[in-house]
């Protein structure tokens, strides 16, 4: 498998109307974990494992995250500037500058589905993964691309067990054995993203703004018997609300289970 020749889609384009303590202010993947944003979390996670193809689908505030990038290497490297000579030169670039990134407008309004679509011009190969600008996890991404080559159907999708949002009490005869703040769903797998799949998709989406992606498009490619689930039992979690992102920032100075990547 050649890593390179595959395109991570990343849908950023959505209000996140339910984080608007951050989102009034910037679109949601900018919204920051120590210090970075989520969408350069979710970036490294794929680039750890050799893909570094990106495509991301701007719609709300997407100028800003055109901006980020644009900046990125004048912001993230010590730089000489001779004033007046409009001379520049950068010392120690970041090593994230072997990333290739399209950035496509895919309008303010558009589901997900219709940003799928409407970056169709910009997949050239047999398959591509996509994922959503809000969640990070641990997930093996080559493991997943496997799975996806090991069967012939258009689609697979990642499932995963998130934490319960309320604490489970382990009880015995009224007394409390065992009390977990946050313990992970033991039964039952949602859609966690870290899609892949072949190009066929693209006949399940389309344009319209009310395409909705986890509407008619996935649930017909389910009836077509042609969806498949990659099973994550480890670390997976989104960024929904202000308390997820409060719950990420303490993860990331404690215990960030999805950075994979090198020294902080």
């Amino acid at each position: 498998m050649d890593n390179s020749d595959i395109k991570i889609v990343i849908l950023c384009g959505g209000m996140g109307t339910r984080l608007r303590e951050e989102t009034e202010f910037k679109p949601k993947p900018l919204v920051e974990i120590g210090g970075k944003p989520i969408l350069w979390h979710i970036m490294k996670i794929y680039a750890y494992y050799g893909f570094k193809d990106f495509v991301l689908c701007l719609g709300y505030k997407g100028d800003m995250i055109k901006q980020y990038f644009l900046n990125y290497e004048f912001m993230n490297s010590d730089v000489t500037l001779e004033l007046g000579k409009n001379k520049m030169e950068f010392h120690k670039s970041p090593e994230e500058m072997g990333w290739k990134i399209t950035l496509a407008n895919t309008g303010d309004k558009a589901l997900t589905g219709a940003r799928v679509k409407k970056i169709e011009k910009y997949i050239e190969n047999d398959r591509f993964m996509l994922t959503y600008g809000d969640g990070v996890s641990n997930v093996d991404i080559n493991e997943l691309l496997r799975f996806h080559l090991s069967h012939s159907k258009i689609g697979t999708v990642t499932g995963v067990r998130p934490s319960s949002r309320f604490g489970e009490l382990l009880i015995k005869e009224d007394m409390v054995q065992e009390f977990s703040e946050k313990p992970q769903v033991e039964e039952g797998f949602i859609n966690g993203g870290f899609f892949v799949f072949q190009n066929e998709f693209f006949d399940y989406v389309d344009e319209t703004d009310q395409c909705n992606l986890e509407r008619e498009p996935l649930e017909k490619l389910a009836v077509d018997e042609e969806l498949m689930v990659y099973k994550h039992r480890k670390f997976w979690h989104c960024m929904d609300t202000y308390r997820d992102s409060l719950l990420l920032n303490d993860l990331w100075n404690l215990n960030p289970e999805w950075k994979i990547w090198g020294d902080r």
